[in-house]
Parts: structure tokens; sequence; C-alpha cells
């Protein structure tokens, strides 16, 4: 067998296992869905009740968060982009990213985008690379940073539902399987350290890339915070903070489509750890989903037709 045929078969090993991994996350979700039922038709309730001042906030925040990442990917790269068709980018980035798993179609949708401004292939990943990575730090860092500043901020409460309690294994397991599927990504690392220094020479590019993460992940959580607030949840601000953090990270290791099912899982466990009542934590996570996923997913898609129609992806 020649070294392309090999890299073919061990290509295909590893799509057939993250699909799997996909389909299992997402038949434990759905039958932790089943089992809850009267919770999230509670939780349904519960949200279509909530405060419309609150809930047009926690769009604002939404749209805040697609102006962040198009910041954090300028960024992530010497060059100027298009400032216009960089935040339709990430608009039709966040679309994509809900049919493809493990955040595939805005790596797609971004590759696609920076090709055509002008980077070779090998730059444009390095640049999803580095914001990636920049994106994952800025979780951690902002999760210590806010334990550090509000000890009580964990808490754990008695009330996580037992059926959440069981998705736990399934979440660390396939984490475990995903992590493992990518071990050539210290090598990627090494050979991006190049491209890295290069952004952080210009301080301009070095604010926008870590400036734009950190809002990115203040303004999602303040999504959360916000239908929170919507739905009169009386969750301390730092809580639902902490819990998108831990959601969110725990879901990025996970490969379904937008996090479909990992993060719902995760965000709703962690709201219910911190002390939100099983309905009210359905609600919080339905609306955080309308929000960033469901209602902009059909005008994502029509923005992603149209940049591909006029060639900028």
């Amino acid at each position: 067998m020649t070294a392309a045929e090999s890299l073919a078969v061990s290509s295909g090993r590893r799509l057939y296992l993250q699909l799997g991994i996909t389909l299992l996350v997402l038949v434990a979700a759905g039958g932790m869905l089943v089992a809850h039922r009267a919770t999230l038709d509670s939780g349904t309730d519960r949200l279509a009740a909530a405060d419309g001042e609150w809930l047009v906030l926690a769009c604002l925040a939404a749209v805040g968060t697609w102006v962040c990442a198009a910041v954090a990917q300028q960024g992530a790269v010497v060059e100027r982009l298009p400032r216009g068709r960089l935040v339709a980018a990430q608009f039709a980035a966040g679309a994509a990213n809900h049919l493809l798993p493990a955040g595939a179609g805005a790596a797609v949708v971004n590759l696609r985008f920076l090709t055509r401004c002008g980077l070779s292939t090998r730059r444009s990943a390095t640049a999803l690379a580095v914001k990636a990575a920049v994106g994952g730090t800025v979780r951690c860092v902002l999760g210590v940073a806010l334990l550090v500043a509000s000890p009580g901020t964990v808490r754990l409460s008695a009330r996580v539902p037992h059926g959440l309690v069981l998705l736990v294994p399934v979440v660390v397991g396939a984490a475990a399987l995903t992590v493992a599927l990518h071990g050539r990504l210290g090598r990627a690392v090494s050979r991006a350290f190049a491209d890295v220094r290069a952004v952080h020479r210009c301080r301009a590019r070095a604010w926008a890339l870590w400036g734009g993460s950190v809002g990115f992940a203040l303004l999602h959580a303040g999504v959360v915070v916000a239908v929170v607030h919507a739905i009169g949840l009386g969750l301390p601000t730092s809580r639902v903070v902490m819990a998108y953090l831990v959601a969110s990270g725990a879901a990025a290791l996970l490969p379904t489509p937008g996090g479909l099912g990992s993060l719902d899982a995760a965000l709703a466990l962690a709201l219910t750890a911190a002390g939100a009542p099983g309905p009210a934590a359905v609600s919080a996570v339905l609306g955080y989903r309308l929000l960033t996923g469901w209602l902009p997913m059909a005008p994502g898609l029509l923005v992603l037709a149209l940049l591909a129609r006029r060639s900028a992806l």
C-alpha cells in the first residue's frame, strides 16, 4: 500500500470515528430530552413569558459576537481584510457551523474567505488555529480570574437531574476520543510559530486578536446572562458566566454540529449545578440557542450563498 493510500485509509477511519462520536452524543442528548420531556415543556412555557427588554439586550449581545469574531480573525493575520465582508463571513460561518461537526463549517468558510483575500492555504489554516487557540486560552483565563475574584462562584446544587449526570461519562469519553483524533495539533502549532510572532509584533493586530476573543467569550456569556434575567431566574451573574465558560470549554471538545447536544447538555448541567431549577435551566439554554443559532441560521445561509455568488468564498 502506497503512502497516499495509507493516508486516505487513515483519514477515512478518523472520519468514521468522528461521525460515530457525533452520533453517540446526539443519541445520548436525544434520550435525555425524551426522559425529561415534561421539564422541556415547562422550560418552553417559561421562555415564552420572558421579559422582552432583557431578550432585546440578549439579541444585541448576540449580534456583537459576530463583530468580535471578525475583530479576532483580523487580529490573527498581518494583512488587512475587507471589514464588511469579514463580518458577513463570520455571520455565514456561524450558520455553516451548525451543519458540520466540531466547528468544521466555520473553519471551511473562514479558510475559503482568507484564501480569497490572497493568503496561502497554509497561512490561512495557521490564522484559524491561532484564533482557536487564543479563544480557548481566553476562556480558561477568564474562568480562573472569575474564580479568584469571586471564590463563591462555584457552588454545586443537589438538584442536578439524573439524566444529565448519566450523560457525563458520554461527554468525557467523546472528549477523550476527540483529543486523540487531533494528535497532529502539536506539530501544526510548532510550524505556526513564525506567523504568531509576526502577528504579535504588530500591537494593533495583537490587541485585535486578544480583545476580540475576550469580547466574543464575554458577549456569548452575556447572552446567557440576559436570558437568565429575562426568565426571572435569580442566579448571580458570576455563576452564570462561569457556567457558560465551563460548558463552552467542554463542548469545544465534542464533534457535534454547532455544539448541538453537547453544549446544550453541558450548559444545562452547569446552570443546574449552579442552583437553577431544571425547567429554568432548560429555558435559559433554549433562549441562548434560539438567539445565537436557530434564528440567525436562515439569514446566515443566505449570506453564505451571497458571498459564494460574489466569489468572496
